[in-house]
């Protein structure tokens, strides 16, 4: 990683526009690439419903407008279904990013509320899939993806594919197909289990990390984003949202990332941001942006 011997000047480099509600790791799956090693055995960490409802409470306050609720897999977490509900009484814009494994009809049900949109993840054929997920898996998460187009549940899907060579169309095409209007096709990052034993640094990021937005973790940690947990610049179980986000820490992460990304340039602005149209597992080609997968690399140099 690139070492910043001076404190930047900033506070902020822009207004606050997203945060990640990262409650878990938890998930049925276990995805050979998974950013942050979610699995059967993982955890819902530290933060308790109380906690995450104050820090929705400080987003709303802080003039975040959206958030994304993610994992691990967000609906295996006993308090996300009235976490959402919290959050759209704030009059937050939700999304839930699920592996869309099982949908409970009370599930169902709030992903049909206004203010509410659903992401997932897809690696196209059967097998290929389920070589991903570990698990028999493409059959439910298709029938899912389905029955939400079909009840009108605004949906995006991210295609994951593993050569950055591979474009995806053909996965993207089947997608339209069924009826889903956002489809991205994105490329593995280099953290968590694809990192290959590799320490994580900065040049597998974006370069926007922590430019309007921010996450928080099971634990209450803060980061730039949600591919950016080492770089921790404070902790919601400590001190207001707002301040760390405003914080030196931020600000030192934030420099630190543009300092080391040679190309800053992907299109995580407040209208196609690592946000909830792009977090988590979307974008790429020529619309790559904050989501696992692009741009790939090893580190080095600059580790």
């Amino acid at each position: 990683m690139t070492a910043i011997t001076e404190a930047p000047a900033i506070a902020r480099t822009s207004a606050p526009g997203f945060l990640w509600v990262d409650l878990t790791r938890k998930c049925q799956l276990s995805c050979g690439h998974c950013h942050n090693n979610s699995g059967p055995e993982g955890t819902h960490g530290t933060m308790t419903a109380e906690d995450w409802a104050r820090v929705l409470d400080q987003a709303a306050a802080a003039g975040i407008p959206q958030v994304q609720f993610t994992g691990g897999e967000v609906t295996l977490h006993p308090d996300a279904p009235a976490l959402v509900e919290h959050a759209l009484k704030l009059g937050l814009a939700v999304e839930v990013y699920s592996n869309m494994v099982h949908l409970s009809a009370d599930w169902w049900a709030l992903l049909r509320r206004k203010g509410v949109s659903l992401a997932t993840s897809y690696y196209g054929s059967e097998g290929a899939h389920n070589a991903v997920t570990d698990r028999p898996s493409h059959a439910r998460t298709h029938a899912n993806i389905v029955k939400a187009v079909r009840d009108d549940i605004p949906i995006r899907v991210s295609v994951i594919v593993p050569d950055a060579s591979d474009t995806g169309n053909a996965i993207r095409q089947e997608l339209t197909a069924l009826g889903v209007k956002t489809v991205r096709v994105d490329h593995v990052r280099p953290f968590g289990r694809a990192s290959d034993g590799q320490e994580p640094c900065t040049d597998g990021l974006c370069g926007r990390c922590g430019d309007g937005r921010a996450s928080v973790g099971p634990d209450g940690k803060v980061s730039p984003c949600v591919f950016s947990t080492w770089l921790g610049v404070g902790n919601v179980q400590d001190a207001p949202l707002d301040a760390i986000l405003g914080g030196p820490e931020m600000a030192l992460a934030n420099a630190t990332i543009r300092q080391a990304v040679v190309r800053p340039s992907f299109g995580c602005g407040p209208d196609s941001p690592c946000g909830p149209d792009n977090s988590g597992g979307g974008g790429g080609g020529d619309e790559s942006e904050c989501s696992p997968g692009f741009p790939g690399s090893s580190c080095s140099p600059r580790n």
